[in-house]
């Protein structure tokens, strides 16, 4: 009976951060609209309190903590960043230590009612991508701009969310940019799919292991070295984060 009624109590909490999130989506990506006449900054900070307030539901309806250790490595220079890609929590999280952020991402995002009206106004780097040799020109053209506009360049190096425990193939992409714009690379590790599980509905109470690793310099190095020490940083850390989990007793703390 114990058993039933904690998974029920999963069960309800899940639906209503599913609900809130929906919900804040909606709201934000409305009131978001009205920033347009402001500048960047003041739109960033409006419009990021979505990422924000989410993470506080996922703390408080969930039992969704975090506990970071790697923040001295932030270099002040902002970057590149390579991050494990588990879940969408990493996404919300991650601009709590990079600020500002914006990423690359697809054109069509952008067309979504409110949301990607909403997204457009953080001004991403919006590709074609059937357009390959013209886009990465676009990536690194506007990649540099926003590096000396002081923004940090969000990059998941699998290109895809991936279960927790296993790995995907790195793709060089991210790397590339890097060493095209003559920006180090800072690695970042974590285990929230163990909590927000990428292709799961219920979300798991407990505290998601973040690590942040030193930058890594692009400038003697090629992409492919790059995006070899970066795989290796992440999945030496993410064994040692596993191996604590274990330790700790599984999934939730």
């Amino acid at each position: 009976m114990a058993s039933t009624t904690g998974k029920l109590g999963l069960f309800v909490r899940s639906c209503l951060q599913l609900g809130l999130f929906l919900l804040s989506t909606g709201v934000w990506g409305i009131v978001s609209l009205f920033t347009f006449p402001f500048p960047y900054r003041i739109r960033y900070r409006v419009i990021t309190r979505w990422s924000h307030f989410n993470l506080w539901v996922l703390e408080r309806v969930c039992g969704i903590r975090c506990e970071v250790r790697g923040l001295e490595n932030i270099p002040s220079q902002a970057g590149v960043v390579m991050s494990k890609h588990q879940s969408t929590w990493e996404a919300l999280a991650l601009q709590r230590w990079f600020s500002p952020q914006t990423w690359v991402l697809k054109r069509e995002l952008m067309w979504l009612p409110f949301f990607g009206w909403a997204l457009a106004l953080l001004e991403p780097i919006a590709i074609n991508r059937k357009a390959r040799a013209g886009a990465m020109r676009q990536v690194v053209k506007l990649g540099t701009r926003r590096l000396a506009q002081g923004r940090w360049l969000v990059v998941f190096p699998e290109g895809t969310r991936v279960e927790p425990g296993t790995r995907t193939r790195y793709q060089v992409g991210g790397a590339a940019l890097a060493k095209s714009l003559g920006a180090h690379v800072v690695p970042v590790a974590h285990n929230a799919g163990r909590f927000w599980h990428p292709h799961r509905f219920i979300r798991k109470p407990g505290v998601v292991q973040v690590r942040i690793g030193p930058p890594i310099d692009t400038a003697s190095r090629s992409a492919k070295e790059v995006l070899k020490e970066v795989e290796r940083w992440i999945e030496a850390e993410m064994q040692t984060i596993e191996a604590g989990s274990a330790a700790d007793g599984g999934e939730s703390g």
